[in-house]
Parts: structure tokens; sequence; C-alpha cells
């Protein structure tokens, strides 16, 4: 053999000290990487079933309001959403139920249920809402919102789903 085709000692010495580190330092920083990053790749609960109250409390005809807040952990963070708004029943059918957001389609501010006007209003703006969420008076570019799923459980609770994000 000749002296070209030789390795030093010296240069393997550098290719096994180089190749024993990288395996120690991906055995150890492997782990550590994960652990870090974990929370923050790990999604929370976007989506729920929401109890707003026993169906049988709820008067025909009369906005009946409700709130609830939802938390949500997103890695370190820890935030909490509010929601609320008012459920409408039409009629006994279980069905026949509208549920508003209370949130004003302008600028996010909490709407109020006026009994002697039968309107809801936005107390930012003067805005108004009619019993069903259209826009009757204001700045408001469109009706309020609606909760579309909702359904009765067993017990009779009034379920809405959310879906966040």
């Amino acid at each position: 053999m000749s002296g070209s085709n030789r390795i030093s000692r010296r240069d393997f010495m550098k290719v096994t000290t180089g190749a024993i580190g990288g395996i120690i330092t991906v055995a150890i920083g492997a782990p550590v990487v994960d652990y870090l990053i974990d929370p923050a790749l790990r999604a929370g609960a976007k989506e729920a079933w929401i109890s707003i109250g026993k169906l049988e409390k709820i008067p025909v005809d009369t906005p009946t309001p409700f709130s609830f807040t939802r938390t949500q952990v997103n890695g370190w963070e820890r935030t909490g959403t509010s929601f609320g708004g008012f459920v409408i029943r039409k009629s006994e059918d279980p069905k026949d139920i509208v549920i508003l957001s209370s949130h004003c389609t302008h600028l996010g501010c909490s709407v109020n249920w006026r009994e002697d006007s039968q309107e809801f209003i936005c107390p930012c703006h003067d805005a108004k809402f009619s019993k069903d969420g259209k826009v009757l008076d204001g700045p408001p570019p469109k009706p309020l919102n609606q909760y579309t799923e909702f359904k009765v459980d067993a017990d009779g609770n009034l379920l809405i789903f959310i879906k966040e994000g």
C-alpha cells in the first residue's frame, strides 16, 4: 500500500471525535428541543359543544341572554375568549330556535335587549337590530351573527357548537 491511501492518525482522531460528538449532541439535543417546542405545536381544543342552559327554562318569544368563557392553552400562553348571546325560542318546538351572538358586527361591542322597543341596542354607536338580528339602524355592516349548530341533549340542555380559529 502506498502512503497516499492511508489516513493519518490525526485525521482519524478528528473524524472519530467529530462523529462521537455529533452522536452525543443529537442524543441530548433532540429530547431538549422536543421538550421546548412540543407545547407550541400541540393544538388546543378548538371545537366543542357548550351547554347554555336548560331548554325548559327558556321562555318562548323572549330573548334570553347567556354567556360563557373558553380558555385555550397555546404553548405556554393561556387565553380566555368570552362568548355571549341571546336564545329566542319561536315556539315549543326544540328546533324552532334562533341563537344570536351578543357582539355587534360593527366593532364587537355587546348588544343589549330592550324589551320596551323590542330591539337589540349597541351602546357604542346606537346601532339597532331587530329581534331576529337584522340591522335596523346604525353603522353595522351585517346582521348579528347566529349560532346555527345547536341541539338538545337527553337531559334537556341546549347545546351550541363552537368552532374557534
